[in-house]
């Protein structure tokens, strides 16, 4: 296998989870944002 095509998938991948974990640790947050405000009120 060729390092640029190694690095192609690599990036590919990091691309595609880094969309997802984005999305994940995003939802993650307002979700505990969420609860946080419902146990103060």
């Amino acid at each position: 296998m060729t390092t640029a095509l190694k690095q192609n998938k690599l990036i590919t991948w990091l691309k595609r989870i880094g969309f997802w974990g984005f999305m994940f640790f995003l939802a993650k947050g307002l979700a505990w944002l969420a609860i946080g405000y419902f146990v103060v009120k």
